[in-house]
């Protein structure tokens, strides 16, 4: 009787032992179910976010990359804000004309003009175009060739009785701030020193209200935008035979960003010929006064 129930119960822990063993056998049968959808998971993850990237097709514009004006928006008639407030002017058109032809978008970024040498490091702009002066400046960019002439003047009122540069003094004279005139004024300061008051002002449009109102006597500027403004304003203004300086404008890239200065200035070239600039320059001008290729 003990003999039997020894065997009865052996007989029992084998099966119980050999059904413990099937579960454990059985575990893996079920992964290769889930290993097609974990493989997929795990190839996706580890797939690098560039080649997904890259793996978009990119837009015309984007292939060609972006052409980032900086200008001053109230510098007419090189840059400035339209009566249908679009962005505008001599510059942006040939800008605008330049970056076409390159294959590339076209983007007018106005900014603070004594900011342009911080956005230009930071690469918020691709280059400075908006009537700026080269003289004085040649070492701290890669410039295109000059492609207007300038003068650095004075503009006073019809009526205000000075006609030359020493009937400014005791006088309150305005300027842009970073501007040419500004440095040319800090060229002479005899002839700055004899002003009652210099004052900076951050646009052109700013410097002609004062003007206007009384506020100041007189605005010391670029030539060619002090022609268009008085032009286009019904009060009356001169411009004072006596000039300041006389300098050239170019078109301000990185110092190492001479590749795409270069494509620039052969695209420039090309446009003399065909006769574009001068399209362009009549349009804003009267005449072409361009000196590409001349």
């Amino acid at each position: 009787m003990k003999k039997l129930a020894v065997l009865l119960a052996l007989t029992l822990t084998v099966s119980m032992f050999a059904a413990g063993c099937g579960d454990k056998e059985e575990a893996p049968a079920a992964a290769p179910s889930e290993t097609p959808a974990n493989s997929e998971e795990v190839q996706a993850s580890a797939t690098p976010a560039s080649d997904k990237e890259t793996a978009a097709p990119a837009s015309d514009a984007a292939a060609g990359g972006s052409f980032i004006v900086g200008f001053d928006q109230d510098f007419p008639p090189m840059g400035f804000v339209g009566d249908d407030g679009e962005f505008t002017g001599f510059d942006l058109e040939m800008a605008q004309e330049v970056a076409k032809r390159l294959g590339m978008e076209y983007v007018p970024q106005p900014i603070a003009w004594d900011s342009k040498d911080m956005e230009l490091d930071a690469g918020t702009i691709t280059c400075i175009w908006n009537g700026f002066t080269m003289n004085g400046r040649e070492e701290n960019y890669a410039w295109t060739d000059p492609y207007l002439n300038n003068k650095q003047v004075f503009v006073v009122r019809e009526d205000s009785g000075i006609d030359s540069k020493e009937g400014l003094a005791g006088k309150v004279v305005d300027v842009q701030a970073d501007s040419s005139a500004e440095a040319a004024l800090n060229d002479d300061p005899e002839l700055s020193g004899s002003f009652g008051q210099l004052q900076a002002v951050p646009d052109y449009n700013t410097a002609f209200m004062d003007l206007e109102s009384g506020a100041v006597d007189a605005i010391a500027m670029d030539s060619v935008v002090a022609d268009y403004q008085i032009a286009n304003r019904e009060n009356n203004f001169v411009v004072l035979d006596d000039v300041l300086a006389t300098e050239e404008y170019g078109i301000a890239f990185k110092k190492d960003n001479t590749e795409l200065r270069d494509k620039v200035q052969a695209i420039l070239e090309e446009m003399a010929t065909d006769g574009t600039t001068a399209e362009i320059s009549t349009k804003w001008f009267g005449s072409d006064i361009t000196t590409i290729g001349k």
